[in-house]
């Protein structure tokens, strides 16, 4: 199983062989540092924690923790194994894992957009412009019943939009650049820029 943490760069286009327009968008991928390991013995599960980034010192930015039994589940194998056991405290994971043609998945949080209403929440059309309709052109409109007479759980209505996680599968790997800690992903990804990114492969 392949791993790394990413910073969202931006939306850039690069073009195939065939002169075709790709949208890509660029991620600072690594290097991650391995921080500690975590056993079944000691801690009861297991996974590796890793630092990416850098603060002042020699404090890491951002600490995560990638649980080895969850993500290997999806796809156990002798190779993961061996790979899970080969890496101990210090190891750096480079973007240099990935190649130019490698399926992934990208895990990030959605850009958060604060309270809205239902018409940019969830697409509601609205009420008419015309025909006595004076302020009421963006409402829901009733939320009761008749028969129940309460509002059922699950209702769409107004509230907070965004910043909720997001899972692309098979995103595909358009470019690498390892002396430059870069990846090139197909398409928009999730998040902010300088947003925090999981890439699995």
């Amino acid at each position: 199983m392949k791993f790394i943490l990413a910073k969202k760069l931006e939306m850039s286009q690069v073009f195939d062989e065939e002169g075709k327009v790709i949208p890509v968008t660029i991620l600072e991928a690594g290097p991650v540092k391995v921080t500690q390991l975590k056993t079944k013995d000691k801690d009861g599960y297991q996974a590796i924690q890793v630092g990416f980034g850098q603060k002042k010192g020699n404090k890491f930015h951002w600490f995560k923790e990638l649980n080895l039994d969850r993500n290997l589940s999806k796809g156990k194998n002798e190779k993961d194994e061996k790979d899970k056991i080969a890496l101990k405290v210090g190891d750096e994971i480079k973007v240099d894992v990935f190649q130019e043609g490698d399926e992934v998945w990208v895990i990030g949080k959605s850009k958060g957009k604060g309270f809205q209403g239902v018409v940019k929440r969830h697409g509601f059309k609205g009420s008419s412009a015309t025909h006595g309709t004076k302020d009421q052109l963006r409402t829901s409109g009733s939320i009761g019943y008749t028969g129940i007479q309460r509002v059922v759980k699950g209702k769409k209505m107004a509230g907070r939009m965004g910043q909720g996680q997001i899972t692309l599968k098979k995103v595909k790997v358009i470019k690498v650049i390892p002396e430059k800690n870069l990846l090139y992903l197909k398409g928009a990804i999730p998040g902010r820029r300088n947003s925090l990114l999981k890439i699995i492969g």
